[in-house]
């Protein structure tokens, strides 16, 4: 794991402006040409060779930390468990009528992986049944639990997660028909279990996470250019169209509508308004601000940067954005600083408030887990629409080799706009190691600037 972090910090440290010459780890970025996209069949050897080493590896940790002897994921077609397909090899599409997974801790602590599956998959699981019809499959599978005899059965039911909430009620009961009766009591939900499988991130994850966080700031770093603005003329719904089509020829896929809007002064922007965001034509002088978010090779990332449209007789941005982009940056130090082992999401959210008010810092934090999906489960640090504690997710502990969208805002006044207030709005993706928080791809530290 040092190696890896070695190389992911010798990848984005570089040399800043001026007045973000003490904010390490920012990188500038041109073009999403400079990184190579693999085609889908070739992506697929990469995915399995992760999830085989995801199942060998970090199951067995996980099952052993949760206490679980055994881990059932049931689904069916169209109605997939949201943990499925990061345990499935690809290329696979859905669950094929119904899909059974099967997870078994032995004594050993290794753990024995089964499907009672209709079609097999093959690697990485060991098919326990095969063929027949539901009742016989419902039959074998209750035998298959029966004959190992597990104690705490884990189940993917939760009231307070969605990813951990895959079983449906029609499933569940069928669960508990076929079984014995006493094997009611045994059955708990593996809520632990499913927030730990989908927020830990493993060496080879790390590997290729900073390119894809880099093609996804590549893309943003091509619109907000003149290759895509033109002052005057391009929309804000112009460029997020561009940024989504501009993906979708890469083969990456958005998982939402990419976002691009405005502020200059005279527009609505207060020091305590959630948003200062506005649509329409792009004009000189503008703040730009977009918020995209990509999945690649199964890891997904979320990103926020800043554009600047140069007025005719400017040669860089004004002084005071220059200042305010530095505050965006020192509230990220702020936060970041606050990343410790076992603080939950609710005491970083806390204490990162209590050092911005101490810096004079008008600041919004709402920072959220990164990985399988964008908007992945573990420690919630604040949310946009409220700056308290999370009574559910914020109480959920920080744990090493994970990640996370470093997300928040920032309002200061302008002396070139007159005092108006301009909001810098930040969200890069970045990787907790235990002990300090690492941008996958570099964080941005100087304004894009379309000339």
């Amino acid at each position: 794991m040092k190696t890896i972090v070695t190389a992911v910090l010798l990848t984005v440290i570089a040399i800043t402006p001026t007045f973000a010459a003490e904010f390490s780890q920012g990188r500038q970025l041109s073009s999403a040409d400079d990184f190579a996209v693999l085609a889908p069949r070739d992506r697929v050897a990469i995915e399995n060779r992760i999830l085989t080493e995801r199942l060998d590896a970090l199951l067995p940790e996980l099952m052993a930390e949760t206490k679980l002897d055994m881990w059932l994921v049931i689904n069916r077609e169209y109605a997939e468990d949201p943990v499925y397909f990061t345990l499935v090899p690809q290329p696979t599409f859905a669950a094929r009528r119904t899909t059974m997974l099967v997870f078994s801790r032995k004594a050993d602590g290794s753990v024995e992986r089964l499907s009672v599956n209709r079609y097999p998959f093959g690697a990485p699981y060991t098919a326990a049944w095969s063929g027949g019809d539901l009742t016989e499959q419902w039959q074998a599978l209750a035998k298959v639990i029966t004959e190992r005899d597990p104690q705490r059965i884990g189940i993917n039911v939760s009231a307070d997660w969605p990813v951990a909430d895959g079983l449906t009620k029609g499933l569940h009961q069928l669960l508990l028909d076929v079984l014995p009766k006493h094997y009611a009591s045994r059955l708990v939900s593996a809520e632990s279990l499913v927030v730990r499988w989908m927020e830990q991130r493993t060496e080879s994850e790390l590997d290729i996470y900073p390119h894809i966080v880099s093609l996804a700031r590549a893309v943003i770093a091509e619109a907000f250019s003149a290759k895509v603005i033109t002052p005057g003329v391009t929309t804000t719904e112009d460029v997020a169209w561009y940024i989504r089509q501009r993906y979708e020829a890469l083969g990456l896929p958005v998982w939402f509508m990419p976002d691009v809007n405005l502020q200059r002064p005279g527009l609505p922007c207060e020091a305590q308004a959630a948003s200062c965001a506005s649509q329409g034509v792009i004009q000189r002088g503008d703040v730009l601000h977009t918020d995209v978010g990509i999945c690649y090779l199964k890891l997904c990332t979320d990103t926020q940067e800043m554009g600047y449209v140069l007025k005719v007789n400017e040669q860089e941005v004004p002084a005071g954005l220059k200042k305010a982009l530095a505050t965006g940056n020192q509230w990220q130090d702020s936060l970041t600083r606050q990343f410790k082992t076992g603080r939950t999401g609710n005491e970083v959210l806390a204490n990162t408030i209590k050092e911005s008010k101490k810096q004079g810092i008008i600041s919004s934090t709402y920072t959220h887990p990164l990985g399988f999906v964008g908007h992945a489960p573990g420690p919630t640090i604040g949310m946009w629409d409220h700056q308290t504690p999370d009574l559910e997710h914020g109480q959920w502990p920080l744990y090493a080799n994970t990640a996370y969208a470093i997300e928040g805002n920032i309002k200061q006044q302008v002396p070139e706009w007159d005092g108006h207030y301009v909001q810098i709005k930040l969200e890069q993706s970045a990787y907790f190691d235990g002990k300090e928080v690492i941008y996958l791809a570099g964080r941005q530290t100087q304004w894009h600037l379309v000339r």
